[in-house]
């Protein structure tokens, strides 16, 4: 009979990429618990990439733990996480989009060479699945840096949902979907590219491997986070429509990438772009090590404990693997079963 072991070491990587629904509660879970255990870091990068401190963040110090005991102490212990709810809506339908369409693109565009090789294939994936991850996670990216900003007088989501319908349309949600996409197209595929690179470094057999998915997760998060910071910045400002901004440049909202890109220039000059690189290195480092590995742990046991009991009940069957690295092309060799 083929143990769990065996899947294990055989088939983690020839696993169908028609079972898109394995690969989309993966990445819901994997979603979800990224962005909710680094949420309160993810609170402390929106206010450090703020272009105008109000009176709340005059204090605050160039240390991300630091400024992240300053918002408990002076605003309550439960400040940080404001906010939260707004994520966990968006990012468990974005993240099952997004793994989902980069594991079947992955492939797709791989056929014909070995898939964890083609680089170009996976920074391509990487783009398209983008496209859907963004189209939904920017607007909860509205609400929960609104909600995250000093002095917000947002508490609920669906308040804070309500009144930026009521007072800037539904425009406002997708307003910083062009930055969104300008940050997360290079982001994704850099993260990709650097992630698919380590694993055949660290985990040339692409076999269940906890250590090797967090620590290439962990890499590939913390090198695309410092390339795309600039645009970051961008997109929070865009999200977040300071009123100190407003006020200083006289102006009544900020729409388009370009004006963004003009008025961080104006106020914090060269170094505005990179307002909270240290906080957004910080906060992606382990949020692609936690995210990665939920995925590939949720992905091996999904198959594990769905795959491999269903061979095994039909009559002694037992799975062979070719050499070929295709489930298609898998073969089913019948064992006598021992009484």
């Amino acid at each position: 009979m083929t143990s769990p072991d065996r899947f294990d070491a055989d088939d983690y990587e020839s696993l169908p990429t028609e079972r898109v629904s394995v690969h989309m509660i993966a990445g819901a879970f994997a979603g979800i618990m990224e962005h909710c255990v680094m949420f309160p870091v993810d609170s402390v990068k929106t206010r450090m990439q703020s272009l105008c401190k109000p009176s709340c963040a005059e204090n605050f110090r160039t240390g991300v733990f630091e400024n992240l005991f300053y918002i408990m102490r002076t605003e309550g212990v439960f400040r940080p996480v404001r906010g939260i709810s707004a994520t966990v809506w968006g990012s468990g339908p974005a993240h099952a989009m997004y793994f989902a369409s980069y594991e079947y693109l992955k492939t797709t565009l791989s056929r014909g060479t070995n898939k964890h090789h083609n680089h170009y294939a996976h920074a391509a994936a990487g783009c398209i699945s983008t496209l859907l991850h963004d189209a939904v996670m920017t607007p909860a990216d509205v609400v929960k840096q609104r909600m995250q900003m000093c002095n917000s007088p947002y508490k609920h989501a669906l308040g804070a949902v309500k009144d930026i319908y009521r007072r800037e349309g539904a425009g406002a949600f997708f307003r910083a979907y062009p930055v969104q996409l300008s940050m997360n197209v290079p982001f994704h595929s850099t993260h990709f590219t650097v992630y698919e690179f380590l694993q055949n470094l660290t985990n040339p057999e692409r076999r269940y491997y906890p250590a090797a998915h967090c620590v290439s997760g962990a890499v590939a998060g913390a090198t695309a986070a410092a390339i795309t910071t600039p645009l970051d910045v961008c997109k929070t400002l865009l999200n977040t429509q300071e009123a100190g901004v407003l006020r200083e440049m006289d102006q009544t909202r900020i729409v388009g990438m370009a004006n963004a890109f003009k008025m961080v220039y104006r106020i914090g000059g060269l170094s505005g772009y990179f307002q909270g690189l240290r906080a957004r290195v910080i906060y992606q480092m382990p949020s692609t090590a936690i995210a990665w590995s939920v995925y590939e742990f949720f992905k091996h046991h999904l198959y594990a404990t769905d795959q491999t009991p269903l061979l095994e009940s039909m009559v002694g069957w037992e799975t062979v693997t070719p050499l070929e690295d295709e489930w298609t092309s898998r073969q089913l060799k019948c064992k006598p079963v021992p009484v």
